[in-house]
């Protein structure tokens, strides 16, 4: 899951310790990054110092501090220096607490490009209100998807959807300190968008914190009781755990199997949905207790489970072989459920480190929806959807996430736009779709009556290329014209 630190280092006079700070994630960052990431949030916090009003997110929000903590977020990605400054800097841009040009001044045009590409993605926020996200965002599937093809449609830059994704973490723990349709609106955005975007990635980390923080204040009698749950078992999971590893952990090495092992512990929206989709009790819900272990080779996977067989009796079927058949999305992995040490049902899985890293960040980590095969009469989008998965998965080998983006971003050429209606509702149209176009596409009779149209508030000619992310309001006539 994506963590951050509550507390960041400061120096006697309170204020945010950097060097201090970056010496948490160095190894994670390259030299030459040090002093640039530097700069950007002295400037960050400079920014802040200056304005006199506070944050939209309120008194207690820092547009400083949730830059840093976005930078955490990247470095985990090992992302390159623009993106780091990029994130640094975003809230302070977006707040206008910075203005661009300075950006661009001390840090260069492609790092302002960035910041205006995650601002872009913001846009479609700011026609979500909180009247308004609760009908759009609780509507039927294909709205939903239509929201998150417009998100995709506009981003040129993988680097972008990153910032913007570790910005949403950020911002749904800010939520708490806003009011109860605030939260809420933020809630359903992150639930419905971007945890689904994270998912449709394979960042299943981000995805993972999206869905347990809007879980929380979409549904807060639910989470508080798995959490109760969770957390009066806590110390004695986490014993239990222990006790397992080292166990395995010694029958591993007496067969000369070296393995990697560690305990965790499934996300509360994850158990949940899980209880929800099988209609099962908490007791029932056999991961909660689960152990991983990481090899070198691929048969070593099976003698590892040989192992763990030996030593508990397997629960029928609770036994998945994804080497030997790996999901549609390449997804590979052995998992076994077991009862094991005092009775306790406890899963395990097991894979390479190379399967592992392509679960956790590659593109095959869980990208198409659970039980779910969407059609799409879009081809550029599930072509971008691939291209952004594709330069996460090199990314991991090349770590070059600029060159990868200009290498393949002309390969994709889009054959739709994305607009909004008055009430935050998405109409897909073609590319060089004008308001007419629209207006036939939302109801013939509106077609019909057509007189004029208001495109972002301003009256527009009826002739004009729509483009996406407009908010277009149609003009009518009691009389047709058609």
């Amino acid at each position: 899951m994506v963590t951050v630190r509550k507390d960041h280092p400061v120096l006697e006079d309170g204020s945010v310790d950097i060097d201090a700070w970056m010496g948490h994630f160095a190894h994670l960052i390259d030299d030459s990054t040090r002093v640039p990431l530097r700069m950007a949030c002295e400037l960050a916090r400079q920014a802040e110092l200056q304005c006199a009003r506070p944050s939209y997110w309120g008194a207690q929000a820092s547009t400083f501090r949730a830059g840093l903590e976005m930078v955490e977020i990247l470095s985990g990605f090992r992302a390159d220096q623009d993106s780091l400054v990029a994130a640094a800097l975003y809230r302070a841009v977006r707040e206008d607490q910075l203005p661009i040009s300075r950006v661009t001044d001390m840090f260069g045009r492609k790092v302002a490009l960035i910041i205006e590409g995650v601002i872009k993605m913001g846009e479609v926020s700011k026609n979500l209100t909180a009247d308004t996200a609760a009908e759009v965002l609780g509507s039927s599937e294909n709205q939903l998807e239509s929201l998150r093809k417009m998100l995709v449609s506009i981003i040129d830059d993988v680097r972008v959807v990153l910032i913007k994704l570790a910005e949403r973490a950020c911002a749904i723990k800010e939520a708490k300190h806003q009011s109860e349709e605030r939260r809420v609106a933020v809630a359903l955005e992150v639930q419905s968008v971007y945890a689904p975007l994270a998912h449709r990635l394979g960042i299943g980390h981000i995805k993972w914190e999206l869905e347990d923080l809007s879980f929380r204040y979409l549904y807060p009698s639910d989470y508080k009781r798995i959490a109760t749950w969770l957390d009066e078992k806590r110390l004695d999971r986490q014993q239990y755990i222990d006790d397992v590893i080292k166990l395995l952990d010694e029958r591993l090495k007496a067969i000369n199997i070296h393995a990697d092992l560690m305990g965790r512990a499934k996300h509360i929206y994850s158990i949940w949905r899980k209880m929800k989709r099988k209609n099962i009790g908490f007791d029932e819900v056999y991961d909660v207790r689960a152990v991983r272990i990481l090899v070198d080779e691929p048969m070593e996977c099976y003698g590892v489970l040989g192992v763990v067989h030996n030593l508990w009796r397997p629960i029928p079927q609770e036994f998945d072989d994804y080497i030997s058949n790996p999901k549609s999305n390449g997804y590979q992995s052995l998992h076994t459920a077991v009862i094991g040490p005092q009775g306790r049902a406890l899963e395990i899985q097991i894979r390479t480190h190379k399967m592992h890293e392509d679960a956790e960040l590659g593109v095959c980590a869980h990208w198409k929806y659970k039980g779910t095969d969407l059609s799409s009469n879009s081809t550029s989008y599930e072509e971008k959807l691939q291209w952004l998965r594709t330069i996460l998965d090199f990314h991991e080998v090349q770590g070059d996430l600029e060159s990868l983006s200009e290498q393949v971003r002309s390969d994709i050429e889009q054959d739709r736009i994305y607009v909004f209606t008055p009430d935050g509702h998405v109409v897909d149209l073609p590319i060089n779709a004008t308001p007419v176009d629209f207006a036939y596409r939302v109801h013939t009779e509106i077609g019909h009556r057509c007189r004029g149209a208001k495109v972002n508030g301003k009256i527009i000619s009826l002739v004009t290329h729509l483009k996406t992310g407009d908010k277009v309001e149609i003009l009518t006539t009691k009389r047709r014209w058609a």
